[in-house]
């Protein structure tokens, strides 16, 4: 069996496979394991520009991070983008190739099977061990043939797994068991131990569930995870709860609301704003009220003419205009950018049908989306302050300006965005707005936060959170047989 690499599977998604993942990856990476993280698929909205100019899901960057490495497309080789319910982009190796729907997929796989070994390889041959996250759970029936997201992709390389289940939904022993009971033989083998996440209670209460799972399925429980109350750790896709993170103080905060349109993409442009102690930041979905708010950020999207269409039907433009009306401020972010021009033509049908979407026009700009996405990580100065901003692009959107404006940001070579003539609204195609310390307590200025309180640095609260992801291995899981499991019989537990 292959030693250099183990699998964290779960029984459902949000079991916590991204989360032991990050944590195993700075666990080793402390101990100068040279160590790389590894998701064969992912369906995910949030995604990242990787070091060599490529496309990738946002929880494999966040892995990389957490093992001290620079985010790589061979960390993630096939990612799908939703367009539809029904429809995805699909990103191999870094780059869009085609729309299929989930039958064209389907079929595609054994394909893609290539691209996954490949990237498979490359990273065994540069890193002492690698870590994979599985996607979903290997026991959904329908996904079974030509699978190379779970039992599939352990199968192919001959590794083995972890078995990881969510005891805050309820029902975990059935979770672990049901999911052990549908798999095949060769894979039941494959599982060496299960990991039960987000406990809270009395460990001597639980104590009789764990020995009669090892006694009736025959594979140990190689610990208890703790509910992490506090913990940040950027969410692979799904919107945030924002209760487990900082409430806003006895200070004046800032008001800040996010329509949670339906292709959102890379809302964790916001967890920054989410930290701020001077900030009470609210998602709205559909049907939801909207309220008063001090700054609205229209984020990016993956379908951005039908999530105009939605943001259009839920109300938000008619908000959008009174809330300007009274001197609120604006912001828009990559697709939320080209929502504020006055047309978005799609001629080539990357979003649906061919045609254009009258927008907000609070820019005199057009926008055309061409097949070609422009990915690259920068940097630059913001107009507003003149502070260093870092960020990156992700947008298929060419946009032309029919009248000159105030540039949000001063790039290397160009500028980005725009800025309104009344100093109202902003406009840029930047990911990562607001992780540099500075950047964002100038934006948080010009929207309205006079008394700023200099919230630490985001990236120091990410590391804080990876060493206490690592710390609750050597806490909570017996280290010993994940040495044994990962061929390090040296290291000392």
């Amino acid at each position: 069996m292959n030693a250099q690499t183990l699998m964290i599977q779960g029984t459902t998604s949000d079991a916590g496979k991204s989360m032991l993942v990050t944590a195993l990856c700075r666990w080793l990476s402390r101990q100068g394991i040279r160590v790389a993280p590894f998701k064969p698929q992912n369906m995910a909205l949030n995604s990242v520009v990787s070091s060599n100019g490529g496309e990738i899901g946002r929880a494999q960057a966040v892995q990389a991070f957490a093992a001290s490495l620079a985010p790589h497309t061979d960390m993630n080789p096939v990612l799908l983008k939703p367009n539809t319910d029904k429809s995805a982009q699909i990103i191999i190796h870094g780059h869009a190739i085609a729309n299929m729907d989930a039958c064209g997929f389907h079929d595609y796989k054994s394909i893609a099977l290539n691209a996954v070994l490949e990237s498979h390889a490359r990273l065994a041959a540069q890193y002492e061990r690698i870590i994979v996250e599985g996607a979903g759970s290997p026991a959904e029936i329908n996904l079974r043939a030509n699978d190379i997201a779970n039992m599939g992709f352990a199968e192919a390389i001959d590794c083995p797994v972890i078995l990881i289940a969510d005891i805050d939904r309820g029902g975990v022993f059935a979770h672990l068991v049901g999911t052990l009971a549908l798999l095949s033989e060769s894979e039941q083998a494959r599982i060496k131990g299960f990991v039960i996440n987000r406990f809270r209670g009395d460990m001597a209460l639980l104590q009789p569930g764990l020995d009669w799972l090892e006694q009736y399925t025959g594979k140990p429980v190689l610990g208890v995870l703790p509910y992490f109350q506090g913990l940040h750790l950027e969410a692979e896709d799904a919107l945030p709860q924002t209760s487990d993170l900082i409430a806003p103080t006895q200070h004046e905060y800032l008001r800040i609301i996010v329509p949670a349109l339906p292709r959102i993409s890379n809302h964790t442009d916001f967890d920054p704003l989410r930290l701020h102690p001077q900030v009470k930041l609210q998602f709205i979905g559909p049907g939801e009220m909207i309220p008063p708010a001090d700054l609205i950020i229209l984020p990016g999207s993956k379908s951005v003419r039908a999530d105009l269409e939605w943001l259009r039907q839920q109300g938000w433009e008619r908000v959008i205009r009174r809330h300007l009306r009274y001197g609120g401020k604006l912001i828009g972010i990559c697709g939320g950018f080209q929502m504020l021009g006055a047309v978005i033509h799609d001629p080539d049908r990357l979003e649906g049908e061919a045609g254009s979407t009258q927008g907000m026009a609070f820019f005199e700009m057009s926008t055309t989306l061409k097949p070609d996405k422009l990915l690259r990580n920068v940097q630059g100065t913001l107009v507003y302050q003149s502070v260093t901003v870092t960020g990156y692009e992700i947008h298929c959107g060419v946009t032309t300006f029919q009248k000159s404006y105030p540039p949000a940001i001063y790039l290397a070579e160009h500028t980005d965005g725009a800025m309104s003539e009344d100093g109202l609204i902003m406009g840029s195609y930047l990911h990562g707005l607001f992780e540099s310390t500075e950047a964002c307590a100038a934006l948080l200025n010009w929207a309205g936060l006079k008394d700023n309180l200099q919230l630490s640095n985001y990236h120091a609260v990410c590391e804080a959170a990876f060493n206490r992801l690592a710390d609750s291995i050597e806490q909570c899981l017996d280290t010993k047989q994940l040495y044994q499991l990962l061929n390090l019989q040296g290291s000392s537990a």
